[in-house]
């Protein structure tokens, strides 16, 4: 998709689906993330059983952290990979005569 060509309805449709589905998949990550540490969370408190669930919390986080960076950044940077494209593109026409 060229930022500089309209976009018919049918490739808003597309765009909009891949960019909602990549949102989709860090919110389900994101929510899984929350049920599971904090029925650890409260497992751990009904047991006594120390501070084990910090580990998995700790690298679970991390992963989270960077799945959500890279998500938001991507989209963030759809309409900058077709700029690129559109550059390149032009470099080449003009580089044939």
């Amino acid at each position: 998709m060229n930022n500089d060509l309209p976009m018919n309805d049918e490739d808003l449709h597309k765009a909009a689906k891949r960019r909602v589905d990549i949102k989709m998949g860090f919110y389900t990550h994101l929510m899984v993330f929350i049920l599971v540490n904090g029925g650890m969370y409260l497992l751990n408190g009904l047991t006594g059983g120390g501070r084990w669930h910090h580990l998995p919390l700790y690298g679970w986080g991390l992963g989270l952290a960077i799945h959500g960076i890279v998500t938001f950044l991507s989209l963030n940077g759809m309409g900058m990979r077709e700029k690129l494209m559109a550059q390149e593109m032009e470099t080449l026409r003009k580089r044939q005569g």
